[in-house]
């Protein structure tokens, strides 16, 4: 897995499970993935080490795939859709398409 695809997929990860990590972990993926800031910046915003913010890094990426391993809702939510495009792409009917909206 490239750079990028890591990066996409702690954030995609990080949107559904985010409130079962540690504050420490939160923040620091928070401010590594959807901020951009280097270990030194986020290790300066978090009053840690540098090493400190790998380590809740690690933890935190590592318990964000083993929930996705255990739980799969990013999975259940690509799979819901990818079917809603589906049916708004196969009817005219305004109810359906709309209704197929919402699960976006």
């Amino acid at each position: 897995m490239g750079i990028t695809e890591k990066r996409s997929e702690i954030s995609l990860l990080f949107d559904f499970y985010s409130p079962l990590l540690s504050e420490r972990q939160r923040e620091a993926i928070d401010l590594y993935y959807n901020n951009d800031l280097s270990l030194s910046e986020i290790a300066e915003n978090l009053g840690i080490t540098r090493q400190g913010v790998r380590n809740a890094l690690v933890t935190g990426e590592e318990y964000l795939i083993f929930l996705e391993k255990s739980l799969k809702l990013a999975e259940y939510d690509k799979r819901v859709r990818t079917v809603a495009k589906k049916i708004i792409g196969s009817t005219k009917d305004e109810k359906i398409i709309n209704e197929a909206k919402k699960l976006l």
